[in-house]
């Protein structure tokens, strides 16, 4: 039996897509549905399926940057409302995709496509050496769509007796400590009652991006990143002795620099 991953942020739109599935294509399982990007990884990593849809619009981590780090595990589906995005990427070969509303008999067609490649038995042959050019103009089209407006500027934390207001571009990086968030920053360190996830969400992807499921560094402050047995890493940042671990979903982060 074959495994999918479903990634949208509307619940109602992933139900109904795993609703068609179910009828054109009973032997697939839905293992996992995600909120965004980020999750999408996270349940990618833990349960490895065979196919993924992701949607291209969705917060924090979207679907483009989410398939950077999955494209070459899996067959990946972009689930997108604007054509535009679609059609570069599905011309190219490089990437299967749906257009909301979905139309059925469009999705039977996506799901042949699906049973034969993964009928070949290598994720890869969907992803040609064009699949990050083609990535790279989505993402840069769908930036210039969104703006750039509204990222966190401040971080507020308690350091002692007092409340400080940590401006975010001198954050080197955060680290998730169970229920709370290590942010070290010029001045020093902190603890706030914020989690990763709602950090991943609030900070420009352009400047802070997620290296491991419990780690976001500032792109501008590091040093040096050094490869590690089975494609994991460390990354040691500007002025900071402690190496940051790089999981194999996110080092492709450090491949396009």
């Amino acid at each position: 039996m074959s495994t999918a991953l479903i990634a949208d942020d509307e619940p109602l739109l992933r139900e109904r897509l795993a609703a068609h599935l179910t009828r054109l294509w009973p032997e697939l399982a839905v293992v996992a549905q995600a909120r965004n990007g980020r999750e999408a990884v996270e349940l990618f990593d833990e349960h490895a399926p065979d196919v993924v849809f992701l949607d291209v619009h969705m917060p924090g981590m979207n679907g483009i940057e989410a398939a950077r780090s999955i494209a070459r595990r899996a067959q990946v589906v972009f689930v997108t409302a604007f054509e535009q995005y679609a059609v570069q990427a599905f011309d190219h070969g490089a990437i299967d995709y749906l257009v909301k509303p979905f139309d059925e008999a469009r999705l039977a067609d996506t799901v042949q496509r699906l049973k034969q490649r993964l009928g070949a038995g290598d994720p890869a042959a969907q992803a040609p050496v064009a699949l990050d050019a083609v990535l790279e103009r989505l993402s840069a089209e769908l930036k210039r769509h969104q703006g750039t407006g509204g990222w966190l500027q401040w971080i507020k934390a308690s350091v002692g007796n007092t409340v400080r207001l940590i401006p975010v571009d001198q954050v080197a990086y955060l680290r998730s400590d169970e229920k709370y968030t290590l942010v070290v920053w010029e001045g020093g360190e902190a603890l706030i009652r914020k989690t990763i996830r709602e950090l991943a969400d609030e900070l420009n992807p352009d400047v802070f991006v997620q290296v491991h499921r419990s780690v976001i560094v500032n792109l501008r402050q590091v040093l040096q990143v050094t490869r590690g047995p089975n494609e994991t890493a460390e990354v040691q940042m500007q002025g900071r002795p402690e190496l940051l671990p790089v999981s194999r979903s996110y080092l492709h982060v450090f491949r396009q620099m």
